[in-house]
C-alpha cells in the first residue's frame, strides 16, 4: 500500500488523521505541502482522485482567500488551482492519497475509506 498524507502539523484534523493512520500500523509518506507546495498539475491529480472541484478544496477563512478576492465567481479553476499553488495554506487538509483514490481527513475517519 502506497499511502500519502499531505500534513500539515499545525493543524488539529491533520495531526488526529495522521494519528488515526499510524494507531492502525500504517506509516504513510508524509508531504509537508506548506513547505513545498503542490504543483498544479499534482493538485488537479488530488482534485480528480477526491471528486471534487478546486473550490471544494478551498480554505475561505484564510486571509490569502479574501486578499486574492477568490470569492469572485469569475475566478476560474486555473485561477483558484494557481493561488493554491502559490499560497498552500489555501489549502483545505489533510488530504491521504491511496493509490488512484484520495479522500479528505474532515473528519479523520473519512480517510478509512480508501484504505
Amino acid at each position: 500500500m502506497s499511502l500519502t498524507i499531505y500534513h500539515n502539523p499545525r493543524c488539529s484534523k491533520s495531526r488526529q488523521t495522521l494519528a488515526l493512520l499510524t494507531e492502525r500500523g500504517l506509516a504513510p509518506k508524509i508531504v509537508a505541502y506548506l513547505e513545498a507546495p503542490p504543483s498544479v498539475a499534482t493538485l488537479r491529480d488530488l482534485l480528480k482522485k477526491l471528486g471534487l472541484r478546486p473550490r471544494d478544496l478551498l480554505r475561505t477563512r484564510e486571509a490569502a482567500y479574501k486578499e486574492l478576492q477568490l470569492a469572485d465567481p469569475a475566478k476560474s479553476d486555473g485561477d483558484i488551482l494557481a493561488a493554491m499553488a502559490s499560497h498552500p495554506i489555501l489549502i483545505e487538509r489533510p488530504i491521504v492519497v491511496n493509490g488512484a483514490k484520495a479522500a479528505l481527513g474532515r473528519p479523520p475517519e473519512q480517510v478509512l475509506e480508501i484504505l
